[in-house]
């Protein structure tokens, strides 16, 4: 069967694509079973050249992978060059950290040596989106590979050239075949793969429902799986935040990659005696956001990456009109090709109506007033989603106190926008997933914590 995407922007036919027989599946995961028993034997050393020669094809075809991004999902050439730079520092950071991260731990107890070992798993399955098309897949795939798995890449059907550039870049930089493979598959095709005797564990970035159908897949196998899920991230604005700087910060959230994140702000959370200033700053700031050709270096704002995406959250932003919010920007399709969307503003979203409940995954801020500090906390945190948040406040040592015991999610900000970062752990609670990417305890999610017991 072959599989087509299509340009968000033109709306023409990107390259086709066979989807791969069983016997080619078949063939491929035991390609990559013999190769982790060779990887696996390579020393950190080795791992750690082959990495940074990956983030030099990277850095080399910046531009190249940039613009099919924009062709294939409709990301901006800008972000797109960001996207890829952000995938090399992060095969720079884990090849320089890895080692130590999965260094032997020696434990003191009544044996005369007691330790603790880091080994690879074995064969990964990648499950991964198209939003973030090289970015996810590193995240994931960068950490497992420096611990010395293989990795099995299932890619979103309307970036499998982004997948296929990806397994290319992977080769150029000297890794073995099977070492990182593209499965041509789609998501129908998946759970045949996990219940793969090849497959050791599973991480998967996606939707709730999906993440609650991998799960279970996986855990009928019993094998690992991360998932890193859906959000609704809330906002935190107090009375005393400097509020250009809050809805300058807030409009950039919002409308990166045109607001299809999962850890983008999609809530925005007021004090009241803050929300008329607040209001009229984020209407203005978005107003400015004009959508263009993700293809022009000057755009900032591009298309949905599908039509039927766009025509699901003009839904959303109808349904909470409907239910009583008002809309004070946007919210209308505009004409002409491309699966535009514009900068939307709701304000007074109460927690029943569809903007506050649901993930709206593109350029739509919903604003809720709230009484207090208290009350705006409470609010936050009325979610199924527990992924990002942030509070803006002057008083610092307040916003850390409230990113640290008050607000329910994995990765809490502080007077800016919630971000990954290879450094520190990322994931969420809740409907947003479960286990962590990134940092020393993304790298040990897909090891075996082996103790060594020595009389």
């Amino acid at each position: 069967m072959k599989v087509t995407g299509t340009n968000p922007t033109t709306g023409e036919a990107l390259d086709a694509y066979i989807e791969m027989s069983p016997s080619e599946i078949e063939e491929r995961l035991n390609t990559s079973r013999r190769r982790f028993q060779e990887w696996k034997r390579t020393s950190f050393v080795e791992r750690s050249l082959r990495m940074k020669a990956v983030a030099k094809e990277l850095r080399g075809g910046r531009n190249k992978f940039a613009q099919l991004m924009a062709r294939e999902m409709g990301k901006p050439v800008s972000q797109g060059s960001a996207e890829i730079d952000k995938c090399a520092s992060t095969c720079v950071y884990y090849a320089e950290h890895a080692e130590k991260f999965l260094q032997l731990e020696i434990v003191k107890s009544d044996a005369s040596k007691s330790l603790i070992a880091f080994e690879p798993l074995g064969v990964l399955f990648a499950i991964m989106p198209w939003n973030f098309p090289f970015w996810q897949v590193f995240r994931a795939a960068v950490p497992a590979l420096m611990a010395a798995n293989v990795v099995v890449l299932k890619h979103a059907s309307n970036v499998f050239g982004c997948a296929t550039a990806m397994e290319e870049i992977f080769k150029a930089a000297g890794l073995p075949e099977g070492t990182f493979s593209s499965f041509v598959i789609g998501s129908k095709r998946a759970g045949e793969v996990i219940a793969h005797p090849v497959i050791q564990a599973v991480t998967l970035t996606g939707s709730t429902d999906a993440g609650k159908s991998v799960a279970a897949q996986a855990g009928a196998v019993l094998k690992k799986c991360v998932l890193e899920l859906g959000g609704s991230d809330p906002y935190v604005v107090l009375e005393d935040a400097d509020l250009e700087a809050a809805a300058e910060t807030c409009v950039n959230s919002r409308l990166i990659n045109a607001g299809q994140s999962c850890i983008a702000a999609k809530r925005f959370i007021v004090v009241e005696s803050a929300r008329p200033k607040f209001e009229e700053l984020l209407v203005e700031k978005m107003r400015k956001r004009v959508p263009g050709d993700p293809l022009s270096d000057s755009t900032t704002l591009g298309p949905l990456a599908r039509h039927d995406l766009r025509d699901s959250l003009h839904a959303q932003v109808e349904r909470s009109v409907a239910e009583g919010a008002k809309l004070l920007l946007g919210g209308r399709i505009p004409p002409g090709k491309g699966a535009f969307y514009p900068p939307t503003v709701l304000t007074n979203v109460g927690p029943k109506m569809t903007a506050f409940r649901e993930e709206t995954f593109g350029p739509v801020a919903a604003i809720t007033g709230a009484r207090n500090e208290s009350e705006a906390i409470d609010l936050a945190n009325d979610s199924e989603f527990g992924l990002g948040a942030a509070v803006f406040t002057k008083d610092l040592k307040r916003g850390e106190e409230i990113a640290t015991k008050n607000l329910q999610a994995g990765c809490c900000f502080v007077n800016e926008y919630v971000r990954s970062d290879p450094r520190l752990p990322f994931g969420g609670i809740k409907a947003s997933g479960f286990g962590r990417e990134l940092g020393l305890f993304g790298i040990r999610e897909f090891v075996n914590v082996k103790t060594v017991y020595v009389r």
